[in-house]
């Protein structure tokens, strides 16, 4: 993890391994462990999406890649570490099979700092977020 600016302990990304390549969306932006990996974390965890991804209230839309490496369905929860927030929104759709790659959209519904968990079963993968919006966003 690395400190930013604003206080928030930014999980650092790296590159998914091999074994998941190209396979896993945003792999150059990864991070997991022996079960789950997210991919799309943004360059060094920091998520400023384009303006249009700026929602007219203010919440900031994201894409997380997933890969399973455990058997199951993908639940993903988040929570805002440095303040109140409303309740992260997540979409997780159907139609990916047990393992392997995993679409999500994210919704949060302010900038700050975000612990977000996928868990599939038992097993699970947390990391933490700087969200902005952009200038003029």
């Amino acid at each position: 993890m690395i400190p930013s600016a604003e206080g928030c302990t930014v999980t650092r990304p790296t590159t998914a391994p091999p074994s998941i390549g190209s396979g896993l969306f945003g792999s150059g932006s990864a991070y997991g462990n022996e079960a789950l990996w997210a991919g799309g974390l943004g360059p060094a965890g920091v998520i400023t999406p384009d303006p249009r991804m700026v929602q007219s209230d203010g919440s900031v839309e994201w894409k997380f890649g997933w890969w399973r490496l455990a058997s199951g369905r993908l639940t993903i929860t988040g929570r805002r570490l440095d303040g109140q927030a409303p309740p992260l929104r997540v979409s997780v759709p159907d139609g990916y099979g047990d393992t392997g790659f995993q679409a999500s959209g994210v919704l949060f519904p302010t900038e700050g700092c975000w612990e977000i968990t996928g868990a599939v079963g038992n097993s699970t993968l947390t990391f933490v977020t700087l969200v902005r919006r952009p200038a003029g966003g």
